[in-house]
């Protein structure tokens, strides 16, 4: 069957998108419509049509920020500026969220304040698709005890599409068993620390990130801006993250930056 337009004579063979336009314009009422503009008509709705069909229903990605008292500032800001200027060069981009154990005031090592959007029970907590992990003061000693925050980490890192951890937030993720036979870094200094608690885990070092599978650990500091602007070209292409470098003056170029990729899905 071929599908011809009814009045312009155009045919697509069985395209039936093209069937659905010639459909359409038989059914409209253009008995008082010069011929000369039914070949426009059809050119209008044909173009109508394909734009709909490019452009299908997107939901943003919610991303997901845990905070513990004693987080440091530039590993929970570098990468939220990166992924919340996403609305404005990929909509609808992300949605950015902070999470902890309660709503109540969190410190953060240098003295910022900030109120949490959800709790780790909160019945309106949103599906977390990134899960972000910044390092914290006691990231290497105490927060690995908060039995409440591993298992909020284990339970969501399993089923994002992506976490993602900061300097020493990797040995969060570690504890909660989310590195388990990937590759992974954290802070250049705590590398002998790392590998001290975490034997088996696979660790790299002398680098600015890596991803592996669904996670990405990042070394942290200036160079979380790296791990963030990799995943939004990751997700969203190379031309999105090099307009976002723009407006946050990063010269953007993955090339650059020293990192490995494995299993990426």
């Amino acid at each position: 069957m071929r599908s011809v337009c009814v009045f312009c004579g155009s045919s697509q063979g069985s395209d039936p998108g093209y069937l659905q336009v010639a459909r359409l314009l038989g059914s409209y009422p253009f008995k008082t419509i010069s011929m000369k503009l039914k070949p426009l008509l059809c050119i209008f709705f044909t173009l109508a049509l394909v734009q709909s069909q490019a452009q299908p229903s997107v939901k943003p990605l919610n991303v997901g920020f845990l905070l513990v008292d004693g987080v440091y500032n530039t590993e929970v800001i570098a990468p939220f500026d990166v992924f919340q200027h996403t609305i404005f060069h990929a909509p609808p981009g992300m949605k950015v969220f902070t999470v902890a154990g309660t709503t109540a005031l969190v410190t953060t090592f240098e003295g910022l304040k900030i109120q949490p959007d959800y709790s780790f029970e909160d019945a309106n907590l949103p599906h977390i698709d990134v899960l972000v992990v910044a390092s914290a003061e006691h990231s290497m000693d105490s927060d690995l005890e908060n039995l409440a925050m591993i298992n909020f980490v284990r339970r969501i890192g399993k089923r994002a599409k992506y976490t993602m951890s900061l300097c020493d937030g990797a040995f969060v993720l570690a504890k909660a068993g989310l590195a388990d036979g990937k590759y992974s870094t954290t802070f250049p200094s705590d590398i002998p620390n790392y590998r001290k608690i975490f034997p088996n885990l696979k660790v790299l070092e002398d680098i600015s990130f890596v991803h592996d599978g669904s996670l990405v650990t990042s070394a942290g500091g200036v160079k979380s801006y790296d791990a963030a602007m990799y995943l939004v070209e990751l997700l969203y292409g190379k031309q999105v993250a090099i307009n976002i470098g723009k407006g946050l003056i990063i010269d953007w170029n993955l090339d650059k930056i020293p990192h490995w990729v494995y299993n990426k899905p």
